[in-house]
């Protein structure tokens, strides 16, 4: 797991699936035929070019609005991880993301 240049995913303001799908397409500089579905967020984490860890912050507001998709991004992000474990690491920054601090949007795969 490399931990000394991760790939950040901020899900702050984040308020459906459409933003998520966005939010990971930017942050993990996703191919252009990335269909920003589930399935297809599944096979771009399963072939990134890479090893990424993937720190997700900003998320426990979506999680609350949204539990059902919560579910499903977590089940693809672990299903993903289980696949390449030494290719793929997703960690959960735990806290509620403190007014006026974001992390910075541009942070993405070289």
């Amino acid at each position: 797991m490399r931990l000394d240049d991760p790939v950040v995913l901020d899900l702050t303001g984040v308020m459906d699936k459409a933003a998520l799908m966005d939010r990971c397409a930017v942050a993990l500089a996703l191919p252009d035929w990335f269909g920003r579905n589930w399935d297809a967020l599944a096979d771009c984490l399963t072939d990134l070019p890479e090893p990424v860890t993937l720190v997700v912050t900003g998320w426990q507001t979506y999680a609350r609005t949204h539990p059902r998709e919560w579910g499903i991004a977590q089940d693809v992000f672990a299903t993903a991880v289980d696949e390449r474990p030494t290719h793929l690491s997703v960690l959960l920054a735990l806290g509620e993301p403190r007014e006026g601090f974001s992390e910075d949007p541009t942070n993405r795969m070289s």
